[in-house]
């Protein structure tokens, strides 16, 4: 039997494949190329080039193969963009759920595995977050993973659908190959954009607010590297192959680091000047999310390998040193 992944020609999707594939796994892909690349897909892997908003498209997909479960990627994920365009949002993230979900409850696929966010919390109660902990999203791109959350509960209180819900932190780091890595259009998470100044791409950084509630007064955030995320999926989907429950799990390194700390490492990491600029706050950014993953390594027995804030970015760099157009070369 095979495992489907959503988005698996993206960023977070595409290093999860690559460790199904060594764990000796049959996978299927499922990738509008909207944000992924044809380059991220693994050679080992079946790719279909579609869209998961199109019900005749997601039936044909579980009508040919031998489906066991779902591990979805599948969404939008820029908070600022979220904001300008909530409808966006709602369209691919939430309506492309719910027709796939229709399409696995009519052809019985019971298991899912769902890549949701840190985002779901909003501005945090307490550091480190807990599960248990409230959820009021500050952008529409929480709102539409939150909603999506909600919708494999209620499912699977209708359907027997099992489905496990991770909500990470930020994701960075590159495959320690480097044959892929992080690459998006537009950049906008902080490490690669923080990598184009000495790649020479950008003449610096642009710090977004400085008088959040912090030590250094920027945005203290939990780093969590690719490949532990793409292990954490894979125990998640076994968690459920071996009939688990549904649940949710935070991801993250449990340590925070601020936006200015960042930038500090990357200077030490790839021994250049990297020049910073202040701009202004973006909506919808908490001043800090810091996870407790504790939950996840009891259960789910995840044992994270990168917590150092400088092995990540190296990692991240070699990536983009040698790939500085990313999949396009």
């Amino acid at each position: 039997m095979s495992i489907l992944v959503l988005g698996g020609a993206g960023y977070i999707g595409s290093h999860t494949v690559y460790e199904l594939i060594d764990a000796g796994e049959d996978v299927i892909i499922v990738d509008n190329l909207t944000t992924g690349f044809r380059g991220a897909v693994h050679p080992g892997a079946k790719f279909y080039h579609g869209d998961i908003r199109d019900r005749f498209f997601m039936d044909m997909i579980f009508e040919e193969n031998d489906i066991e479960g779902v591990i979805h990627f599948s969404a939008f994920s820029q908070v600022g963009e979220s904001m300008k365009d909530p409808l966006k949002y709602y369209n691919n993230n939430f309506c492309g759920t719910e027709t796939m979900l229709e399409s696995m409850v009519r052809h019985g696929i019971d298991k899912i595995v769902f890549s949701s966010t840190a985002a779901t919390y909003g501005e945090p109660e307490r550091v480190p977050i807990l599960e248990t902990d409230r959820t009021l999203p500050t952008s529409t791109y929480g709102e539409t993973k939150l909603a999506m959350e909600k919708m494999f509960k209620w499912t699977g209180m209708a359907s027997g659908l099992r489905y496990v819900s991770l909500r990470y932190f930020n994701a960075c780091g590159a495959h320690p190959s480097a044959v892929i890595g992080e690459a998006h259009d537009p950049e906008t998470h902080l490490i690669p954009l923080i990598l184009k100044v000495p790649l020479g791409k950008l003449d610096n950084i642009t710090v977004y607010g400085t008088d959040y509630d912090t030590p250094d007064g920027t945005c203290i955030r939990d780093y969590i590297h690719v490949m532990d995320l793409a292990q954490a999926h894979i125990l998640a989907f076994n968690y459920l192959r071996n009939g688990g429950e549904s649940d949710i799990f935070n991801l993250g390194n449990g340590i925070g680091f601020s936006v200015r700390e960042v930038i500090d490492a990357a200077r030490k990491v790839t021994g250049l000047p990297i020049p910073e600029k202040i701009g202004e706050r973006r909506a919808g950014d908490p001043s800090v999310l810091i996870a407790s993953s504790e939950k996840a390594k009891k259960v789910l027995g995840w044992d994270p390998k990168y917590a150092d804030i400088e092995t990540i970015i190296s990692t991240a760099w070699k990536w983009h040193r040698t790939h500085p157009n990313g999949f396009e070369e």
